[in-house]
């Protein structure tokens, strides 16, 4: 700002002077033209010397502030007035090189003294007398019309006042101003600054409050802030309930493991019930590598959500009737029956064919696990509005309506029993909505009166 002002009283210095100047050279020049005109008028009719003409003169002289000068063609004055009643007899007559500047090129204006005729520098404009003589236009005689430079100066002191206390108030005004906002701007800042730090200590409990209704850069970062702090408490929270549910899944044939090969060992277990401990040891060894590959699995396609997928087309009830052949033998040995509801035509659709074959494998292995025995499993597809709907329905237990938003969670299972489910590890429908939601489609659930229905959607190709 200082700078600019400063810029700017240069400039307003400079183009002031020059206009006051140039005004005041405009208004001597528009003077000297006046008279000259009056007085070639006044020839052609009586005699410059007499007394009516010159009070006339006087009071131009008066009225302007400036002395007028009548004088011949050769130089010699004939009659000089300051506007006063006295006689005014300084002049006697006008320098040569002004008479030649005007004869050659009509008129003069400038700063002179008329070498020396003047104690000081004024403004001075000479112009001819043009007077009809004889029905021709002859020069008569030059009006000299000078001003002097103090009141310009003076003027131009005021101007430059004015402007330097305007400036100066202005500048005072913008310091003020641009401190508040300054202060306003940055103290939301450091209270940022200072979260983030805490933050990096761990705590992500903090918020930016006071700046929810400010409308500006400043509110809506603050706002921003509060949301990404959100997002990294919930992620912490994530992350600690994943590795407390790990812990869990992990711990728990672990400790069976250990248990029972202690018990061989030691002899704690009969001889007769070895092998009966060896296919629990086993059967808890292959639960635990199906937990370490669904959770190398869930990395995996953790790690592919900032990546696009490869959208091709194929038949989705193909890969439906692939997967449900994959499966027969766990459908078949629970005493279920599936009934179909696929359209005759093949039904092409967008996606990535190995993650769709994932989801109906997880799909049709979840209602195969718990349906009721001796039930139906219903597989359907449907067509509407460029997607296709496949749906995955069996008869079992009826989810309540508040575990149906959780079954999508990691290590979630609808049955708090455990020994229930022994094979599972609650990341199948984790995973299902994962390949989904990469893919940019979606999967609900619903569930009443004994009816669990799951649908997920692929776009129509």
């Amino acid at each position: 700002m200082f700078l600019s002002f400063s810029l700017l009283s240069t400039l307003f210095t400079m183009l002031s002077y020059r206009y006051i100047i140039q005004e005041k050279k405009d208004s001597v020049l528009h003077n000297a033209q006046y008279i000259s005109e009056f007085a070639g008028a006044y020839l052609e009719q009586g005699n410059v010397r007499d007394g009516f003409f010159k009070l006339y003169v006087a009071s131009l002289a008066q009225i302007s502030e400036a002395h007028v000068i009548l004088c011949e063609t050769d130089g010699r004055v004939v009659y000089a007035t300051d506007g006063t009643p006295k006689p005014y007899r300084y002049v006697r007559s006008v320098p040569d090189t002004l008479l030649r500047h005007v004869s050659e090129r009509g008129a003069y204006t400038g700063m002179t003294n008329l070498e020396g005729l003047y104690p000081e520098s004024r403004f001075l404009a000479a112009v001819p007398i043009k007077a009809q003589a004889g029905g021709a236009e002859i020069t008569r005689g030059l009006v000299l019309v000078s001003a002097g430079a103090g009141g310009v100066s003076q003027l131009w002191r005021a101007m430059s006042n004015i402007f330097f206390f305007t400036a100066v108030a202005v500048l005072f005004i913008s310091v003020v101003a641009s401190s508040v906002s300054a202060a306003r701007q940055t103290r939301p800042l450091n209270e940022i600054a200072e979260a983030a730090r805490r933050f990096g200590h761990g705590d992500f409990s903090v918020r930016i409050r006071g700046y929810e209704r400010r409308r500006d850069e400043v509110g809506a970062l603050a706002e921003a802030f509060n949301s990404m702090a959100g997002s990294l408490e919930k992620t912490e929270s994530q992350r600690n309930e994943f590795i407390a549910n790990v812990s869990h899944e992990l711990k728990t044939p672990m400790t069976t493991i250990a248990g029972f090969a202690d018990g061989i060992l030691d002899g704690t277990i009969p001889a007769e019930r070895e092998r009966e401990s060896l296919q629990v040891i086993a059967s808890e060894t292959r639960r635990l590598s199906r937990l370490v590959r669904k959770m190398l699995d869930l990395s995996r396609l953790r790690a592919m959500e900032e990546k696009t997928l490869a959208q091709e087309r194929f038949d989705i009830s193909e890969v439906m009737l692939r997967v449900l052949v994959s499966l027969e033998g766990n459908i078949s040995a629970a005493g279920l029956d599936v009934q179909t509801d696929i359209p005759e035509q093949p039904v092409m659709v967008w996606g990535d064919p190995d993650g769709v074959t994932q989801v109906c494998y997880n799909l049709l292995d979840n209602a195969a696990k718990f349906a009721a025995a001796g039930s139906d499993i219903t597989i359907k597809i449907a067509t509407r509005d460029a997607k296709a709907y496949i749906s995955v329905r069996n008869l079992g237990q009826t989810i309540p309506p508040e575990e149906l938003p959780l079954l999508f969670d990691r290590f979630h299972k609808a049955d708090h029993s455990r020994s229930r489910d022994r094979d599972g590890v609650g990341l199948g429908l984790y995973i299902v909505k994962t390949i989904l939601g990469n893919m940019k489609e979606t999967v609900t659930v619903t569930s009443e009166d004994g009816v669990t229905e799951f649908t997920f959607t692929l776009t129509l190709a």
